[in-house]
């Protein structure tokens, strides 16, 4: 078993983090997240570290106290540096571009594709052929790729489709003559 719980996350300068109860608040540079953390755990914020402790010895208590962990250290690391994810388009007439607060896919279906990009998180389409999501929750962030990834997943053929950049796919063969 994991022992994640048990490392206290520490606050960098420039990171306003109250914890009142239950519920963490994050303020920094890239705006405010809060987390509402399980009954099973407490958190304690002493010395510009916070620290997590499960109530009871139960399954669940062990399961949220690593959990519970994680989450404050992507608040931090949230509000101060961000999370990012690329994706690579790669098919013939398939790209995308950002039009104001829509991101334009083309991925060879009768019609475009216009996927609003949610609040809090920036869209960049460096080439028609990458996009990379940027934002300070990590779960937004990794939704939004998700979303447009299944629009037209990777096919193992010709590798047509959405992947994300470090994705790798394993190619099958083709049909023999």
């Amino acid at each position: 078993m994991s022992r994640v719980g048990k490392n206290p996350v520490e606050v960098p300068s420039g990171v306003d983090l109250k914890v009142d109860g239950r519920t963490v608040t994050a303020k920094g540079k890239l705006g405010q997240l809060t987390y509402e953390a399980s009954d099973d755990v407490a958190i304690a914020l002493e010395e510009g570290r916070v620290t997590v402790t499960p109530l009871n010895n139960s399954k669940k208590a062990r399961a949220m106290w690593g959990t519970a962990r994680a989450r404050v250290q992507n608040l931090v690391t949230g509000v101060t540096d961000g999370f990012t994810k690329n994706l690579e388009i790669t098919g013939v007439g398939y790209r995308a571009q950002v039009q104001g607060k829509t991101l334009n896919l083309q991925l060879g279906y009768s019609h475009d594709i216009n996927y609003p990009i949610p609040e809090g998180l920036t869209v960049k389409c460096e080439k028609p052929t990458s996009i990379s999501i940027h934002g300070a929750d990590k779960q937004l962030v990794g939704q939004m790729a998700a979303e447009v990834r299944a629009m037209r997943g990777p096919e193992p053929y010709k590798g047509k489709g959405v992947r994300y950049a470090d994705e790798q796919i394993i190619r099958k063969e083709g049909k023999k003559k």
